[in-house]
């Protein structure tokens, strides 16, 4: 299950490895399907949490993440039941990923007064899409909204901007929305939007993203708390790289995932000598 991934160009010469990789997450690693990789407070909820355990994959699991309940082949029959299976005893966090209880599971939740104090939404892998993302907006359940996973939901630009503008997602710490479809214009939602100026991790992995979303990152200055940025398998070229490491408003970041883009190696390592994050402690590229 813990399977690390294979880093070529993970220190350009000189970046020093201070702060541990990112370790055990509620998702599963960008080269392959088994779970564990994303921002790491593990213990606390299946991946949630700024800098991690181990390495970029690696790590163990939490006491309330989704390690062990395998491959559903459809929705649970008892939906409430299901739910409330998965929800920590303090109301808390609930992790529901890949339980595939689609829109209707959503609205069952949104309407279930046990959630009302929830912050950690696992949602991974339940074919929520842009209708799901809808209800989780305009429901007062979801007002507390901490850390947010939307793994592998198919997720458009259009439910990007739902989270950018609804109330709910005003206290976000964590979002993932890894393996979605965002694009850049999701992105530049997200990045002109208030609810983001408390991010601290960010994961936008395979969602389609070019340099306009690299810029958009670059240029917001709502991004200044964010400590990991995870953009692996997205078209961003050597000049989004160039601006993500020269921006005046990524000043904490500390982790940036740039594997599997569009970047010209032979540009990389002279980018990263003259790179003015001030925090950062780890950069990956391939």
């Amino acid at each position: 299950m813990h399977k690390k991934v294979v880093q070529g160009v993970l220190v350009l010469g000189w970046l020093i490895w201070s702060l541990p990789a990112i370790g055990a997450g509620e998702h599963s690693p960008h080269e392959g399907e088994h779970m564990d990789h994303g921002a790491g407070n593990a213990e606390k909820h299946g991946g949630y949490g700024g800098a991690g355990k181990k390495g970029h994959g690696g790590g163990k699991p939490g006491k309330h993440g989704g390690h062990g309940y395998g491959r559903r082949m459809g929705p649970p029959t008892d939906i409430p039941a299901h739910i409330k299976e998965r929800l920590d005893p303090d109301g808390t966090k609930v992790n529901l990923n890949r339980s595939q209880i689609g829109v209707k599971g959503i609205k069952i939740l949104a309407e279930m007064p046990e959630l009302k104090n929830v912050k950690s939404l696992a949602l991974q892998g339940n074919k929520l899409g842009d209708e799901g993302i809808k209800v989780l907006a305009e429901s007062d359940t979801f007002k507390h909204t901490e850390n947010l996973s939307l793994w592998g939901n198919d997720v458009s630009a259009e439910g990007a901007r739902m989270i950018a503008e609804s109330t709910n997602f005003k206290n976000l710490k964590e979002l993932k929305l890894t393996r979605n479809r965002i694009g850049d214009e999701g992105l530049e939602a997200l990045a002109a939007s208030e609810n983001t100026r408390a991010l601290t991790y960010m994961d936008l992995s395979a969602n389609e993203i070019s340099d306009r979303g690299a810029l958009a990152i670059a240029n917001s200055p709502r991004f200044a708390n964010l400590k990991t940025l995870d953009l692996y398998n997205n078209r961003i070229s050597t000049e989004g790289m160039k601006a993500l490491l020269q921006s005046k408003n990524l000043q904490s970041l500390e982790m940036l995932i740039l594997v599997r883009n569009e970047i010209d190696m032979e540009k990389a390592d002279e980018l990263a000598k003259n790179q003015s994050l001030p925090n950062l402690k780890r950069l990956e590229l391939n």
